[in-house]
């Protein structure tokens, strides 16, 4: 599992004009299973995504088709770990130690 923590690195209004496409891309990797939550931070100076991929380097190129990350108003920290204990909703998503 994945936390992906964006990070913004223009102007909220720049950040603005490119919502509705990053919310369509979000719908897409939520449509996927990909995703599993997302929001903002407060203060707003970026977002949270939690998601599941395959490997990292999956998780770095979908995080390249972001619109924010095309149009360079944002970056993203990708932190992956292990999901040993989950709320009973995502028990689907927990993993074992090796």
């Amino acid at each position: 599992m994945f936390v992906l923590e964006l990070n913004y690195t223009a102007p909220l209004d720049a950040v603005d004009a490119l919502l509705d496409a990053h919310v369509a891309w979000l719908d897409g990797h939520y449509t996927r299973g990909t995703f599993l939550a997302s929001g903002r931070k407060e203060p707003r100076e970026g977002g949270i995504v939690l998601a599941v991929a395959e490997s990292r380097a999956q998780v770095e190129e979908l995080t390249a088709g972001d619109p924010f990350v095309v149009a360079g108003v944002c970056t993203y920290r990708i932190t992956e770990f292990i999901a040993t204990r989950t709320a009973p909703e995502l028990a689907a998503f927990r993993e074992t130690l090796a």
